[in-house]
């Protein structure tokens, strides 16, 4: 693993004076977590006056602070040349909407052909951050908006807001069933007790919370808009599936396919070819990390979603 090394140095202003060595840090080199600055201290990196220090040392205002900051490459995967739909980029952040089928990250099973491969390939200065930037995920076949640091700064204050649920993140989904009305699962999700692959409504699980409004209704099906509150891993497909809505398609929750009573063959059809869940990520909203303004994106439903409504409409119409 290899390592590049930044050389800082900043006067300690009298507003920190009494403050530990370490929130003065924090405030001076606002880039680097709190907890690799103290890294750094410990191993002789940070200097105050020429004199190597304690995290919890205290400033006096005035002193010299040297810091030598050393980034490893935080990946070990490769970059590779996989085309990248970038809905917005600048020298902080970068937008992309994903497709269906394209895994964020490396993991057991899934080495290469990632997202992270593609963006060590679009910048290679991405490997420098922690999952070459990837700040949130979306499971393999869910489509829609992801959002990467391209700085340690950009890093450190998305995760903050993604953290502080700052981050607004909404969602379109066609479940099966007809829902009535909206509203809000509030449920802990974890592991599932004995499929472990799954996820599952569970009571030592973490807090997590998606909010869901009827966009339209067919014969046996829904259009939902999603809010998430909390990102739990498959959050939006287990909370549905554990209202009795799952989404169409999906492999992992939805259990065998149920054609409705009925349907037209072109609908029977389309929902036997539907191979994924129907889910996708079309909104996102955050503080820019540089210039502190909010922030929209929004990425078209993807094709097959927009074809099986339109078949979902017609189906209504004749039904």
């Amino acid at each position: 693993m290899s390592e590049r090394i930044e050389h800082h140095s900043a006067r300690v202003g009298v507003d920190l004076a009494g403050k530990r060595l370490d929130q003065a840090l924090a405030q001076l080199f606002p880039d680097y977590s709190r907890s690799r600055l103290q890294q750094w201290v410990k191993e002789g990196l940070v200097t105050l006056d020429g004199v190597a220090c304690r995290p919890r040392d205290k400033v006096l205002g005035g002193e010299w602070i040297t810091l030598e900051a050393r980034l490893e490459d935080q990946v070990e995967c490769q970059p590779e040349a996989i085309e990248l739909d970038i809905v917005y980029e600048d020298e902080s952040l970068l937008v992309i909407n994903k497709p269906a089928g394209l895994v964020v990250h490396p993991a057991a099973g899934n080495p290469d052909g990632t997202l992270q491969n593609a963006l060590l390939h679009h910048d290679p200065e991405l490997i420098q951050l922690p999952r070459a930037g990837i700040i949130h995920r979306l499971d393999k076949e869910t489509t829609g908006l992801l959002v990467i640091a391209k700085t340690p700064g950009a890093h450190r204050n998305l995760v903050e807001q993604l953290q502080a649920r700052e981050f607004e993140r909404e969602y379109r989904a066609i479940v099966i069933g007809v829902m009535t009305a909206g509203g809000s699962v509030d449920k802990p999700i974890g592991r599932h007790p004995t499929q472990r692959i799954k996820m599952a409504v569970n009571y030592s699980g973490k807090e997590a919370v998606t909010h869901y409004r009827v966009e339209e209704r067919f014969r046996a099906h829904t259009y939902l808009r999603v809010k998430l509150e909390t990102g739990r891993t498959h959050q939006i497909r287990v909370h549905m599936a554990h209202i009795r809505y799952p989404l169409v398609g999906d492999p992992v929750y939805a259990g065998r396919l149920r054609q409705p009573a009925g349907a037209s063959e072109q609908l029977r059809e389309k929902l036997r070819h539907f191979h994924r869940q129907a889910l996708h990520a079309k909104r996102l909203g955050l503080v820019h990390p540089l210039s502190g303004e909010w922030m929209e994106w929004e990425a078209p439903l993807p094709d097959d979603m927009q074809q099986l409504l339109e078949v979902l409409r017609e189906d209504l119409k004749h039904g």
